[in-house]
């Protein structure tokens, strides 16, 4: 593990000072020869998976690192605080530490390439870069929308609790039924998601409210960038319901010609210009920094979720050296459980499986059945994985689905 603080320099930990907090890279002492990988000196500990992944995580636990290490049976996970990295960062590391981990225990001979790193490599200065303060250089700050929107609420699970479910599908057949809607596959699911909560408000007969749903978007796509640290940004696609009735055609197509329209470089760069505008103000870079927390928490605290239904992130295909393909099953990405939102989804593929992931902090189902059932209706194979007590029924019978399986 020391060799990833080594090559990972952007995912160690935030140092406080007075009046603000910055990313440094932690000082690790030499490792003794004696000393196994999970408790070297200087790393954070690797430990067994828990049943409520991505609780909170407090900057004094975990020897200060702000990342966590798990492993059950064959699986390897980590955990990340937002400030540190994104979903890119993240996969970078997670890949190149199975990559280490299948030439220490198998013998493997993985090659970097793709999202595997070379650990014989020093890291790049340009990795540990801000590149929001690089690159965000508008004369327009974007305005943000404030508007709270539908949420779909329930009975609520225990603090620091959530429920964890994963829908395995193959690549090619998703990919053909997006296609032939003239969409991608992030528009396709960000649409059904939207589709069914539009679809609940209408039930509950109340006053409609907007359904919006936030897309993370990773910025290196757009700008020259090779930070290991977060550099992402997010979309708010939304629907008015008092304008009049919506079909799943019709939000699919305004979804898809909202990203399509949005998704340039000025548009983005005037995104990021306002998300800088508090950072670079001299009077709040003056505070101290307990109180610049105190204030973002209280904003926190009174928006939210509020102007956000529901949140799909898509990775997209994790790219590995085909040396290291014949070792993985599947690749996961799970979003960190929301405040309001019960339809958070996370998803990434590799190989030819996507795999989709929700983290629902209510005890009803319903939001992820009728995802997965849509899915379903329409050709789509999939498979369950969850650490819930039970398979929906209708996935129990349902000739489309394959090998349902439940984990704990």
């Amino acid at each position: 593990m020391r060799a990833f603080c080594l090559v990972f320099p952007a995912l160690m930990s935030i140092s406080k000072g007075a009046f603000s907090g910055t990313i440094s890279k932690r000082q690790s002492p030499p490792p003794r020869p004696s000393c196994p990988m999970w408790a070297t000196p200087g790393a954070p500990p690797v430990m067994p998976d828990v049943g409520n992944p991505c609780h909170r995580i407090k900057f004094r636990e975990n020897k200060g690192f702000l990342f966590r290490v798990y492993y059950h049976e064959r699986r390897i996970a980590v955990e990340f605080f937002h400030a540190l990295t994104d979903g890119y960062g993240g996969s970078l590391f997670l890949c190149t530490l199975t990559a280490e981990y299948l030439r220490i225990k198998y013998g493997a001979n993985i090659p970097p390439g793709g999202a595997v790193l070379s650990l014989q490599e020093t890291a790049d200065e340009f990795e540990l870069e801000d590149s929001f303060e690089r690159f965000a250089s508008s004369k327009v700050r974007a305005k943000r929308r404030d508007r709270f929107v539908y949420h779909k609420k329930g009975e609520r699970l225990p603090a620091h609790m959530v429920n964890v479910t994963t829908g395995y599908m193959p690549v090619d057949k998703l990919l053909e039924l997006a296609r032939a809607n003239n969409a991608s596959i992030t528009e396709y699911l960000a649409a059904i998601l939207m589709y069914i909560h539009y679809n609940i408000q209408k039930e509950e007969e109340r006053k409609q409210k907007d359904v919006s749903v936030q897309i993370p978007v990773n910025l290196r796509r757009t700008f020259p960038s090779k930070t290991l640290r977060n550099f992402s940004l997010c979309y708010s696609v939304r629907i008015n319901p008092n304008m009049g009735e919506y079909t799943f055609e019709e939000i699919l197509k305004h979804i898809s010609l909202y990203l399509r329209f949005i998704n340039n470089e000025k548009t983005l760069n005037s995104m990021m210009t306002a998300n800088m505008a508090l950072e670079r103000n001299p009077f709040m870079r003056a505070l101290p920094l307990p109180v610049k927390w105190l204030a973002i928490a209280i904003s926190f605290g009174l928006t939210a979720e509020k102007t956000t239904t529901a949140m799909i992130t898509n990775l997209g295909p994790v790219k590995v050296p085909d040396e290291m393909l014949e070792y993985v099953e599947s690749y996961v990405m799970m979003p960190s459980p929301g405040k309001l939102n019960g339809a958070r989804v996370g998803a990434a593929s590799i190989g030819n499986t996507f795999a989709a992931t929700f983290a629902n902090i209510y005890t009803d189902s319903r939001i992820e059945r009728e995802f997965f059932t849509f899915l379903v209706k329409k050709g789509i194979p999939v498979k369950i994985e969850s650490n819930r007590e039970s398979i929906p029924e209708n996935f129990k019978n349902n000739p489309y689905a394959f090998n349902p399986q439940i984990t704990k």
